[in-house]
């Protein structure tokens, strides 16, 4: 299932956000305090990591508001997914009338039930000619046997043959018609066999379409129960990450073991579990291994996971090449980093390292460790990358497009971080007084709304004309386009 469209009403900032397209990467762009982290922190309740929960109305019900007016069911999150054909498939083999669907929606309101929709779904239909022209063959035949047999017997049959005929008259309430039809259609087939009596090959297939048919429109109401609840099984999970916590550069192993068999959960905690988990280390196995005094194959784990991680990490990290090794000292653990490609090839420790890269090193471990196994999750990322140089926010943007699946969406202020070639992905969110935080599918909003996209757009253009240098005074400079970037701009159609 793919994310195609959500929509966020009576959370916080937003009364209605309006439907907000959504493709393999979505950038919400918007000023300051204009609602953009609220509207994915409504869409991760809908189904977040961590399992499903109540929403405050204290906390999360608009504020102007009066609490009285919101219930369980208030609506807060309506979502719209796209099917894949195997989806589609399974779908209709669980609910024949289905075969046509397409889409599907879920939502959910303040309390922790959740509901769903099939869009496009056929109506209960049935062929009336059809029925009647299966039941004029039918009946005449049974009782043609019924004929050759002795009266008790006879009347036996022509009573069932006769009830069969009244129960396929077809009434407005088809759920309670099937029934009858079902229970009426039993008791044919039981006083045939009976009567040692048989239809010919194409009634006896006619019986079998009509008894299809009738079980098929019995068990609907369960089988769309049954589909409507797949909907909401089949639901990407969402990760939603605001802040990436910087990871000390030193672990001590037995003190971490020691807190989590006290059952503390600390982010530094939860961080280190991540760190191991991204570099296939188990502090369990570490510490035990120390325990038996065998540095060898510590040492050798270790190596593997410094080597796994540095390929990862020149992979992503396009500053400079770096290379990561863990130093186990006794019950610590270290993480250092050095250059290998500069003259002076020393190991500091992470906490040494440039705050830029602090911050992508734990974006690595943090996206590593919560998505990993999570299959088709989606991520909801609110301002990404804001330590990281112009370029390398354009190299996490490249990442986030070429090595995740994933669906991804993210806010952001960064011109660095706007996809201007791939304009149908950019969305812009608003703030007024008067409607709250509205989100618009096309580039339009105020100046300072539109600016990162401006920027984007001009460092874009620059790059494709090609920035011509001009001495001037002794000093070098780039001659910028000459279109002022608080002009409005028109996006390029996709």
């Amino acid at each position: 299932m793919r994310l195609a469209s959500f929509q966020i009403t009576n959370f916080r900032s937003i009364n209605d956000s309006g439907s907000i397209d959504t493709s393999q990467i979505t950038a919400i762009l918007g000023r300051n305090d204009s609602g953009k982290s609220n509207l994915l922190r409504a869409l991760h309740s809908l189904n977040p990591a961590e399992g499903l929960a109540e929403l405050s109305p204290i906390k999360d019900f608009p504020r102007h508001r009066r609490l009285e007016e919101c219930q369980g069911d208030t609506p807060v999150v309506a979502t719209r997914w796209a099917l894949e054909d195997s989806e589609r498939a399974e779908l209709a083999q669980m609910l024949p009338r289905a075969a046509k669907v397409r889409h599907v929606t879920a939502g959910r309101g303040y309390g922790t039930a959740r509901w769903s929709g099939l869009e496009g779904l056929g109506d209960l239909s049935l062929d009336v000619s059809d029925i009647k022209a299966k039941v004029r063959k039918i009946v005449p035949a049974v009782k043609a046997a019924a004929e050759k047999l002795a009266d008790d017997a006879r009347a036996t049959l022509e009573q069932a043959a006769d009830a069969f005929d009244a129960a396929m008259i077809l009434s407005p309430d088809y759920i309670r018609w099937s029934t009858g039809a079902v229970a009426a259609l039993q008791s044919l087939r039981q006083a045939m066999a009976a009567a040692d009596a048989e239809l010919s090959d194409k009634q006896e297939q006619m019986l079998a379409e009509l008894e299809e048919m009738a079980r098929a429109i019995a068990n609907d109401t369960p089988a769309l129960a049954r589909a409507k609840q797949w909907v909401l099984d089949k639901l990407p999970s969402f990760v939603y990450v605001d802040e990436y916590p910087a990871l000390p550069g030193r672990q001590n192993i037995a003190e971490h073991l020691a807190r989590k068999g006290w059952g503390q959960d600390a982010p530094g905690q939860r961080n280190f579990e991540k760190l191991c988990k991204a570099a296939g280390l188990d502090p369990q196995q570490l510490q035990e291994l120390l325990e038996k005094n065998d540095q060898a194959t510590r040492n050798q784990l270790a190596n593997r996971a410094g080597s796994v991680v540095t390929a990862e990490i020149r992979r992503l990290w396009k500053d400079r090449e770096l290379k990561v090794r863990f130093n186990l000292d006794g019950p610590y653990m270290d993480t250092l980093v050095s250059d290998p490609n500069r003259a002076y090839d020393v190991e500091v420790n992470l906490d040494e390292r440039s705050r830029g890269f602090q911050w992508f090193f734990s974006f690595y471990v943090t996206f590593f460790a919560d998505t990993k196994g999570a299959g088709d999750a989606i991520l909801l990322l609110d301002e990404p990358g804001l330590h990281l140089h112009a370029r390398s926010q354009a190299d996490l943007l490249a990442h986030f497009e070429q090595d995740f699946a994933n669906q991804i969406v993210y806010t952001t202020h960064s011109p660095f971080m706007v996809p201007v070639h791939r304009p149908g992905a950019v969305r812009t969110a608003s703030m007024s007084e008067a409607a709250g935080t509205t989100v618009s599918n096309k580039a339009e909003g105020d100046a300072r709304t539109l600016y990162p996209l401006q920027v984007a757009l001009a460092l874009s253009r620059m790059a494709g004309e090609g920035a011509k240098p001009q001495q001037r005074e002794g000093a070098a400079r780039v001659e910028m386009p000459s279109r002022e970037l608080s002009e409005p701009v028109d996006l390029p159609v996709q």
